[in-house]
């Protein structure tokens, strides 16, 4: 999951398009569901799925500068499709929407800034290749260049310009990357993570080039539909720890308070092998508490991670409380994605660094929209 990550705002500008174009629920007969046995191979699936209504490419990243400073970043492509098969054959009918969202934390300087663009497919506005990867909203781009995925990005003061490796096979989340998201048929995804990527490029923060190194995290997930109607947000964690550990985590609250059974998570070793982990096998207590002056939202941005099964007790903190994405200019979606610290609450030695996502704590509930 997870990154189910805001596709939420993705299929809410499919909502924002009813009565303009047609209505997300009356093209679902046309999309391909999800369904267990398809076998994921790399590189071919890292390029897109046109059958599937919704798809989302996902980076997220722990950066650090030559003089000590620290920063997080986030660059994340959606594709949003609005009719598989359009009546026109011209490249100006509506088939996809995209919308991309960049942010960067500046942890030393205690600042967050993000942007988002908004495009529909077109002649070469934006676009995914089913061939290749290469996923674009104008200049906007992530790609593969042999086995290094290439971010390119910028807008005003900040921006990415960024190679990454793949250091280790994918993990394959679910069932050997099915991952079921609902009790109804379809609710599900296909869903893999590179979870440690070395990273080396440059930041524009405030205009100015920083040079940065560190690691980053790729998801990429795509299907049709995903979450029950009872469902209010989630709570998605990808921990990077310095054992050589890497965790995912991601647990559905539900609108009556109740925590989904169909929440899991990963945990990846340093080898590369992985761990399922059913809902009962981890716990998330939330503990102190940040309200966004933009939305009201009021998030948790203090947690205890226990998975008892690997000894692991941890304290996850934002690096800065501040690190909501609030869309009220277009898609109404508000969510909080940010850089995060990980420390062994029991004194010991595990420590690491991280990403948080946070969704359903301010307007629409995701059950709502990702239905």
């Amino acid at each position: 999951m997870s990154r189910l990550a805001s596709a939420l705002a993705a299929t809410l500008l499919v909502a924002g398009f009813q009565g303009g174009v047609m209505t997300a629920a009356s093209q679902d007969a046309a999309w391909e569901s999800a369904r267990p046995g398809r076998e994921l191979l790399l590189p071919r699936d890292h390029a897109s799925h046109p059958g599937h209504k919704l798809e989302w490419w996902y980076y997220t990243g722990n950066l650090d500068a030559r003089d000590g400073r620290r920063f997080g970043y986030q660059l994340t492509f959606f594709r949003i499709g609005v009719n598989r098969q359009p009546a026109s054959s011209s490249t100006w009918a509506l088939r996809d929407l995209f919308m991309t969202h960049l942010a960067i934390t500046d942890v030393s300087g205690r600042r967050f800034h993000f942007v988002e663009r908004l495009n529909r497919s077109g002649p070469e506005w934006a676009g995914a290749s089913a061939s290749t990867y290469r996923v674009w909203n104008d200049d906007w781009e992530a790609s593969l260049e042999g086995r290094q995925h290439r971010l390119r990005a910028s807008e005003g003061a900040i921006g990415v310009d960024l190679t990454l490796e793949e250091s280790r096979p994918p993990a394959l989340h679910g069932e050997r990357g099915y991952s079921r998201k609902g009790a109804a048929e379809g609710n599900a995804s296909y869903y893999y993570s590179l979870t440690r990527m070395p990273t080396r490029g440059t930041l524009m923060v405030n205009g100015q080039s920083i040079p940065v190194t560190g690691d980053s995290w790729m998801d990429h997930e795509f299907g049709t539909s995903f979450l029950e109607g009872t469902t209010r947000g989630w709570d998605w964690f990808s921990l990077q720890l310095e054992d050589g550990r890497d965790l995912m985590l991601y647990r559905f609250r539900n609108a009556d308070g109740s925590i989904d059974p169909h929440s899991s998570g990963t945990i990846v070793e340093a080898t590369g092998s992985t761990t399922r982990l059913a809902a009962a096998d981890f716990s998330l207590e939330a503990g102190r508490t940040w309200t966004s002056a933009a939305t009201g939202g009021r998030y948790p941005v203090a947690w205890r991670v226990r998975v008892p099964s690997q000894r692991l007790d941890l304290t996850v903190t934002a690096a800065v409380d501040e690190q909501e994405l609030h869309m009220g200019g277009t898609t109404g979606v508000h969510y909080w994605e940010g850089a995060i610290d990980v420390n062994d609450a029991t004194g010991g030695s595990v420590r690491g660094r991280g990403y948080l996502e946070m969704t359903g704590y301010a307007g629409r509930t995701m059950g709502d929209v990702l239905k």
